[in-house]
């Protein structure tokens, strides 16, 4: 069992969107950070599962690839050099003293002053159609996620879905693709202006519509059936590809043994994003609490809020509120001005 040198002010589980800019948030207050994640890059679903997505609910941008996010979150934070640890399953968190200590899958051992659990859903997995014979389609031509949106263009493509990552699929195919959207109810979980987008651009849409079954041969894909699930009427459908979007399968896996208030699949904080457990904090998906909502904008506001608390218990003379960022260039200048 080795142990990693260093003692910084907070280590940040989970590098997806949350996570970095909590380690940008965390250089603007001075502190020491350190960054974990499990996966193999930074980004967490972002890079993982749709690097090429538009997405259009993040502020001061229209819109912005996935990957182009997360590339972005990196150059923020990385002005603050924070140390970086990819392929890093942490197992255990234990307080040790004053410090906490965390214990990864491969028995590297680590300090840190405080912690913040940006770990997104946990682990993830698409969910899957649960219909005989599907999966042997998987990367035959059906899918549940993206990394490369050009293999659907000009192509024949059934989208299974309602939520946004269906409409934003749709927004970015639906002029490139022969398109079908398909969804089992007639109420959608997606932004409603995003609904409205893809109607506009004439993508046929067929409520209460479900998959059936893929048909092919030498594993390419030729035809769907598919059915109404109210009137029981069914019909076959020629299409080259089927791209899912029907949620995730998430488990919290060890964080559920560390000792911290579960509430549902996500940790319960309180108004300062702390957990049960003095100087360990929660931000982003993982985070639970009577005003949540999922959305990457509010996990940046979750991980400004969490890293303002934690500077405090590492410095209690430190202010919880630090002033706004855009005054700290006037602040010099006038200082400059002052003794000249």
């Amino acid at each position: 069992m080795s142990v990693i040198a260093g003692t910084p002010d907070v280590t940040i589980i989970g590098a997806g969107p949350t996570g970095l800019y909590a380690a940008f948030y965390a250089g603007l207050r001075s502190m020491q950070v350190r960054v974990v994640d499990s996966l193999s890059e930074i980004g967490g679903q972002l890079t993982a599962l749709y690097p090429k997505k538009n997405i259009y609910d993040v502020a001061g941008y229209p819109a912005v690839l996935a990957e182009d996010l997360v590339k972005n979150l990196y150059e923020q934070c990385k002005q603050y050099n924070p140390e970086i640890f990819t392929d890093t399953k942490i197992e255990k968190l234990e307080r040790e003293g004053d410090l906490l200590k965390l214990t990864s899958a491969d028995g590297r051992v680590m300090y840190s002053k405080t912690v913040l659990i940006a770990a997104g859903v946990g682990a993830f997995t698409p969910r899957k159609l649960e219909r005989e014979g599907m999966e042997a389609w998987e990367g035959k031509g059906l899918y549940y996620f993206v990394k490369d949106p050009t293999i659907f263009y000009g192509k024949k493509l059934l989208v299974v879905g309602g939520g946004d990552s269906a409409m934003d699929w749709a927004m970015a195919l639906g002029d490139k693709s022969q398109m079908l959207l398909i969804h089992r109810r007639d109420k959608f979980v997606a932004h409603e202006d995003s609904v409205k987008k893809v109607r506009a651009m004439g993508v046929p849409i067929r409520t209460f519509w479900e998959l059936k079954s893929i048909h092919g041969e030498n594993g390419v894909i030729d035809h769907v059936v598919i059915f109404n699930n109210k009137t029981k009427e069914e019909e076959t459908i020629q299409v080259d590809a089927v791209l899912c979007n029907l949620g995730f399968l998430t488990n919290l896996g060890s964080i559920k043994d560390w000792g911290l208030e579960i509430e549902g699949n996500g940790i319960r904080v309180n108004h300062a994003m702390e957990t049960n457990i003095k100087g360990v904090y929660a931000a982003g998906d993982i985070a639970s609490h009577p005003a949540k909502l999922k959305l990457i904008a509010t996990g940046f506001g979750e991980a400004a809020i969490a890293v303002n608390h934690a500077k405090t218990v590492i410095d209690p003379h430190a202010s919880f509120f630090p002033g706004h960022s855009s005054n700290k260039d006037d602040k010099k200048e006038a200082q400059a001005h002052a003794t000249a």
